[in-house]
């Protein structure tokens, strides 16, 4: 599978060429840039410090259409839905880390994968994902007799909030326990509020320094608790995530695909 990596100079995009190039499965194949940067028409090795690699950095899909079989993006929700469309039309897969979509842009990506196999997931860390298994098995076993509270913290650059990841865990254990997320999440809490209903799902967040990504999600009743933990140290982890996405999509049928999926966990 030859990938393409868009954003390729940015902190995620240096990282998702290193994990390709370090993947025995999968090839670089593109790598794109913004419009107008100072950086095209170098080599994406050498833009992740790995020395040449013999691929000419670009700054559109449309100059690399033919360069590639996948496209991994971790882009904003706007140029997502853009790459997504060209990737439909052009049946080119693609793995979305992109957080920060509401509903109407999460409908428009899965009409994009009815053209085009896509794996979308708010975090592509193989071990977070293993949590969110967990984290069904746990509410399960509990039921509504435990409170849950969800505690994310990442990086003062950080535009969403809660996390895509604290959202996708709130889903999960919602789902476990019967509920709709968006009736029973509380998002932060302040001044004389009373006690806590019995099925909220509370969300906390932390925005300071350069935390990569941790979430803490607590089940708690009268004599104990609960944590369920996930602590991401360095933007490689998602990197090997969405390289390892991309692997799986190969031969795929068009459709709507997770990391669940990719690492048969359903």
């Amino acid at each position: 599978m030859r990938v393409a990596v868009i954003g390729a100079s940015g902190r995620m995009g240096k990282n998702l060429i290193t994990a390709i190039h370090d993947a025995s499965d999968v090839t670089l194949g593109a790598a794109i840039l913004k419009p107008g940067s100072s950086l095209v028409g170098a080599d994406a090795g050498e833009i992740a410090g790995l020395g040449k690699l013999g691929i000419a950095a670009v700054e559109s899909l449309a100059d690399c259409v033919n360069d590639f079989d996948v496209l991994i993006d971790f882009t904003t929700p706007s140029l997502t839905l853009e790459n997504a469309a060209f990737c439909a039309k052009h049946k080119k897969a693609i793995v979305v880390g992109t957080t920060g979509l509401n509903d109407e842009e999460k409908a428009a990506l899965n009409e994009c994968a009815q053209q085009s196999p896509m794996v979308f997931a708010p975090n592509m860390s193989v071990g977070l994902n293993l949590t969110l298994k967990l984290l069904a098995t746990a509410a399960q076993i509990l039921g509504d007799d435990y409170d849950v509270e969800i505690v994310e913290a990442h990086h003062r650059h950080k535009v969403d909030s809660p996390s895509g990841t604290a959202l996708r865990m709130g889903e999960v254990v919602a789902e476990a326990l019967g509920r709709d997320l968006k009736e029973c999440a509380v998002y932060g809490r302040e001044g004389q509020i009373g006690a806590r209903t019995q099925k909220e799902i509370g969300f906390e967040t932390i925005r300071a320094g350069d935390v990569v990504g941790e979430h803490s999600v607590w089940f708690a009743t009268e004599g104990e608790r609960i944590e369920i933990v996930h602590k991401a140290s360095s933007r490689m982890t998602f990197a090997k995530g969405a390289v390892r996405a991309a692997s799986w999509l190969e031969g795929k049928s068009s459709g709507m695909y997770d990391m669940q999926d990719v690492l048969n966990l359903k």
